[in-house]
C-alpha cells in the first residue's frame, strides 16, 4: 500500500510539473491581442498577397495626400511671389497627379475605398494658404507642406518595409521617390523651420534617446578651416547635394520682388 501510495504521489507530481511547464508555451500560443495575431486579423488574401491594415492606410494616406496638395500646389504656381515656392507647386502638381493615378489604380485591384475629398484638418491647411499672403504665404506652404510630407514618408518606410503585398510594395516605391522629390524641394527654399519640426516630433515621443553621449567640445575643425600646407591652393565650392544650404547674398533682391 506504501508503495502504491508514493507511486501515485510520484505520478501526480510529474503530471503537475509537465503541466505548469506547458501552460506558459499552451497560453502564449493561443492568446489574443498579441502583433501577430493582430496582423492576421486585419489581414485579408488576395493574389497579390496579404493586405494588412497598414498596408490600406497607405493607400487612404496617398490618396488624402494627392486631394490637397495638388490644389496647393495649383495655388503656389498662380499666387507664389518667388520662384522657389512656384517651383515647389510645380513638382506638388506632378508628382501628385502621376502618384494619385497609381494609387487609385491599386486600390481598384484590391478592392479599398478610397475618399474623395480632403480631410478636414486638410481643408484646413488649404484655407490657411488661401488667406495668406507675401511671406507668410511661402512661409505657410513651406512649413505646412513640409510637416505633412515627413510624416507620410515613416509611414511610406514602414509599409515598404513590411508590406507581404506586391501592389502595395511597388506603390510604396513610387511613393518613396515622390515625397523625398518633394520634401527636397521645399527644404531647397529655405523657409523651412526646422526646431518646429524636431520639436513637434520630441512632443510625440516618450521614449529616451539612445547613440553616443554628445560631443565633449574638443571636435576636429571643419574641413574649410584646415590651414594649406606648401604650396596647396583650396578652393571653395558649393555643395552639390540636393536641398543643400547655400550662402544668401544680401545685396539682391529676393525672387520674385523688385530690386
Amino acid at each position: 500500500m506504501r508503495r502504491i501510495n508514493g507511486t501515485a504521489l510520484i505520478i501526480a507530481a510529474l503530471v503537475v510539473t509537465v503541466g505548469a511547464l506547458a501552460f506558459p508555451v499552451w497560453s502564449y500560443a493561443d492568446r489574443s491581442g498579441t502583433g501577430q495575431a493582430n496582423l492576421n486579423a486585419s489581414s485579408v488574401a488576395t493574389q497579390w498577397g496579404p493586405l494588412s491594415a497598414t498596408d490600406r492606410d497607405l493607400l487612404v494616406k496617398v490618396r488624402l495626400a494627392g486631394l490637397w496638395e495638388l490644389p496647393a500646389g495649383q495655388q503656389a504656381i498662380e499666387r507664389a511671389p518667388s520662384q522657389a515656392i512656384k517651383e515647389c507647386g510645380d513638382h506638388l502638381v506632378v508628382g501628385h497627379t502621376d502618384l494619385d493615378k497609381r494609387a487609385r489604380d491599386v486600390a481598384a485591384k484590391l478592392g479599398v475605398e478610397l475618399p474623395n475629398q480632403p480631410n478636414e484638418q486638410q481643408q484646413g491647411w488649404l484655407r490657411e494658404l488661401s488667406a495668406a499672403t507675401g511671406q507668410e504665404y511661402e512661409q505657410k506652404f513651406a512649413n505646412l507642406l513640409r510637416n505633412a510630407h515627413g510624416k507620410v514618408f515613416a509611414l511610406i518606410a514602414q509599409v515598404r518595409h513590411t508590406t507581404r503585398n506586391t501592389l502595395i510594395r511597388q506603390l510604396a516605391s513610387d511613393a518613396n521617390q515622390t515625397v523625398l522629390d518633394h520634401i527636397t524641394m521645399l527644404e531647397a527654399t529655405g523657409m523651412v523651420d526646422f526646431d518646429a519640426l524636431a520639436n513637434e516630433a520630441a512632443g510625440t515621443t516618450t521614449a529616451s534617446p539612445t547613440g553616443p553621449p554628445p560631443p565633449n567640445g574638443n571636435l576636429p575643425p571643419a574641413p574649410d578651416a584646415l590651414a594649406p600646407s606648401g604650396n596647396d591652393t583650396f578652393t571653395s565650392r558649393p555643395s552639390t547635394q540636393p536641398g543643400a544650404p547655400t550662402a544668401i547674398n544680401t545685396d539682391r533682391p529676393a525672387p520674385g520682388t523688385d530690386p
